[in-house]
């Protein structure tokens, strides 16, 4: 028995050392492959682990690129500034080890140089428990070299620091802020090119990287990287800063005269490439202070009523700077109006569903399914009159008629060729998709009121994009912002090259809808007022409703006045849009409301962008007769056909009225000569406002004043053309022959 149980035993033990065996082989199996794997794969983790404990990195953040107009001049740039901070507990320390006043000789000398308080800043020095406290950020390049100098002269190398930092400055202020947009604290791009090219523009941020003790400092001889930051690329826009400058002043007095509730939009561009040369806004805010109301903002806050502070006021803020960063031109719909009849009757030709040779009638409505549908003139055009009169004149009918023609398929798939079903692809942020109706929707009634452009909403953008396809021979092309993007160096990395989406209409069709359209300015069409003598300009004036917002009796009062034009050389084509949203004026038809104001942009662009006029200049230069005999003079003045009238009994000019090298229509004016020294004979300023064209002309003639007439026509005595502007004031006493300058416009439409 006890050699059986001594057996056992051994057999026990023995399953217990081979039990304890495998375990071991199995533990130590596992520290193995834990070892292997941590050496294999976990590597790089646990040494930027250890890096992360022992080590500080600070960013090196990259140049952002800058953003040029056409002409290369910068719109927005990488402005750098220096950033004065201390380390409270570092200073501290030194005080405790060396028994200098460290706090005092910092406060002082840092208050009397960047203008802080001192008492605030020796208190930070001795109660802040921060490694890093930024004193003040300087754009001045001589306040930081007064601040080195001092941190060189009083020893505080290893207690006042200093860096570089980058940030977003646009030179020409509001010029463009709605194009530019503006970038956030990060400098990463939020509204606007900012942000759509924010990834060309950012480059890639370096860093700094070093050892430091359990205090925080730097170890000596620690360990230290380094990675350069590389700069961003920059872009070069089709904007024109002349063009931008010259629309945003035409829209701000769009906005005044006229009382404009919900902001004025103008856009600008190549029909032929789909670059933009102008896009603007009214009320512009400030991208270098992009949270700061403009002053049409703000008075709308301060007329809400709301308590400062409270959450309605700041809700309400909210909207409207939101509001005011918007884009209107690209990131709003509207209805287009009777600017649409373009399309329409586009359409109609190109589809062989109309001629121009044909004949229509209009009795001030049009019956589809049952309704009357009215025209905007409720007496009617009459009968018998052709389609190149119905557009010009803007007669619903008309337009109802040719699309009952095509109906509601060839209608609608004429909308999609025009692009109104896709976004038109211009490379900004946030653009708005067009609101039409469902094709399997789309009946007698739904297409009688789009042929006319009510009921249905479209981007600003696509508007003109489709507009511009008719300039354009047809062509439809994708609208662009960046011409160039260029490397850090000036390199060009890529050019935009012009896209041809598709041939919408013939070249044929489109030459006719144009020349129908010039007719309509240059003859006695609705878009008269958009005229400008000497050149081509084809142009289509609206008005529509705003059917979403309406008053206590269901009617919809609000309305949207536009124009589109384009102006024609054998060089360029030009295209633009100007659309006033909510004008609160008694007259807001799109004719008086935006057509005056393209022609005057339109005046002034077409010579700088060296279209060739072919106007006979009506207008002369006075010359100079100061000193000149007066038998001289006369005879000078009646070659030129110039009224004139002499005061004084003396054989030479003294004087004259006007000045010389004003220039004048010689019809309507009068030059004074005086041949003595004497006080001037003097005349009360009339006002002239109202009243017709050659009315204006006898009254300001019959106070001895000179008269220089702008605006639109030939400047004919036509009753239709009445003064809406004059440059003198009312009651004011002027020397005789004084200059009122008038501007007239023909009021005797609507659309």
């Amino acid at each position: 028995m006890f050699k059986s149980d001594i057996n056992v035993t051994k057999v026990k033990t023995a399953k217990r050392a081979h039990t304890v065996l495998i375990a071991l082989i199995l533990f130590t199996s596992f520290l193995i492959y834990n070892i292997v794997f941590l050496c294999l794969f976990k590597y790089k983790y646990y040494v930027d682990k250890v890096k992360d404990e022992i080590t500080t990195t600070s960013t090196l953040k990259a140049q952002r690129g800058t953003i040029y107009d056409s002409n290369m001049n910068p719109l927005a740039v990488t402005k750098t500034s220096w950033r004065v901070f201390i380390s409270p507990k570092e200073i501290r320390k030194q005080i405790k080890n060396q028994g200098r006043d460290y706090a005092t000789i910092i406060s002082s000398g840092l208050s009397e140089i960047l203008g802080v308080n001192c008492e605030s800043l020796y208190n930070t020095i001795m109660t802040s428990g921060l490694l890093d406290v930024t004193v003040k950020k300087l754009d001045s390049i001589d306040d930081y070299k007064r601040v080195l100098e001092f941190i060189t002269e009083s020893g505080l190398d290893d207690l006042i620091y200093t860096e570089a930092q980058t940030s977003r400055y646009y030179p020409e202020g509001t010029l463009a802020a709605h194009t530019l947009g503006f970038t956030g604290s990060d400098n990463q791009g939020l509204y606007g090119l900012e942000y759509y090219y924010n990834s060309t523009l950012s480059g890639k941020d370096g860093y700094y990287m070093y050892a430091k003790d359990a205090s925080g400092s730097p170890m000596p001889g620690g360990y230290v990287s380094y990675v350069e930051p590389t700069p961003g690329s920059s872009i070069v826009t089709t904007i024109d800063s002349y063009l931008q400058s010259k629309l945003e002043e035409e829209l701000e007095k769009i906005l005044v005269n006229h009382d404009v509730n919900n902001r004025v939009t103008g856009i600008v561009m190549d029909a032929e490439t789909g670059a933009i040369l102008a896009m603007a806004t009214s009320s512009p805010f400030d991208p270098n202070d992009p949270y700061q109301l403009d002053t049409v903002s703000m008075s709308k806050l301060l007329a809400s009523g709301y308590d400062e502070g409270s959450d309605e006021y700041k809700k309400y803020k909210t909207e409207l700077m939101q509001i005011m960063w918007s884009n209107k031109a690209v990131s709003e719909t509207y209805e287009p109006g009777s600017t649409f009849k373009i399309i329409t009757v586009s359409a109609a030709l190109d589809s062989g569903k109309a001629s121009v040779n044909d004949t229509f009638s209009c009795q001030g409505y049009h019956t589809v399914g049952g309704w009357r549908i009215k025209c905007h003139k409720v007496t009617g055009h009459g009968s018998g009159f052709n389609l190149a009169y119905g557009l010009q004149m803007s007669c619903n009918p008309t337009m109802m008629t040719i699309a009952e023609r095509m109906g509601s398929e060839c209608f609608y798939s004429y909308v999609e060729k025009f692009g109104f079903m896709e976004k038109t692809g211009i490379d900004l942020p946030s653009e708005a998709s067009t609101i039409f109706h469902q094709k399997d929707s789309f009946g007698t009634t739904e297409l009688a009121t789009a042929s006319f452009g009510q009921r249905f909403k479209v981007s600003i953008i696509a508007q003109l994009t489709a507009i511009a396809a008719v300039a354009n021979d047809g062509k439809l092309v994708t609208p662009y912002v960046v011409e160039k993007v260029l490397d850090p160096y000036g390199n060009i990395i890529s050019e935009h090259e012009t896209e041809i989406r598709r041939q919408v209409i013939s070249e044929e069709c489109a030459k006719t809808v144009s020349d129908i359209l010039e007719e309509g300015v240059s003859g006695e069409g609705g878009a008269k007022n958009a005229y400008v003598e000497g050149y081509y300009v084809a142009a289509k004036t609206g008005t529509s409703q705003k059917f979403d917002i309406l008053d206590s009796n269901g009617n919809s009062y609000l309305r949207i006045g536009s124009t589109v034009a384009f102006a024609k050389s054998e060089d360029r084509t030009i295209a633009m849009i100007i659309v006033v949203d909510e004008p609160m004026t008694s007259v807001k038809y799109g004719s008086y409301v935006a057509a005056p104001y393209i022609s005057s942009f339109l005046s002034e662009a077409l010579p700088y962008l060296n279209y060739q006029s072919t106007q006979e200049n009506k207008e002369i230069s006075l010359p100079n007769y100061v000193g000149s005999g007066i038998t001289e003079t006369v005879s000078s003045l009646s070659a030129l056909g110039i009224k004139y009238t002499v005061i004084g009994n003396g054989d030479t000019v003294v004087s004259q009225i006007p000045d010389a090298n004003i220039a004048f229509l010689p019809d309507h004016s009068t030059v004074y000569i005086y041949t003595d020294k004497r006080q001037y004979s003097t005349s009360s300023v009339p006002d002239l406002l109202g009243l017709s064209l050659k009315e204006a002309c006898i009254k300001a003639n019959e106070r001895g004043l000179s008269v220089t007439v702008k605006g639109v026509g030939d400047f004919s005595y036509e009753n239709t053309l009445t003064v809406c502007k004059q440059s003198l004031i009312p009651g004011d006493s002027v020397p005789m022959g004084t200059v009122i300058e008038i501007y007239v416009l023909k009021t005797d439409f609507e659309d």
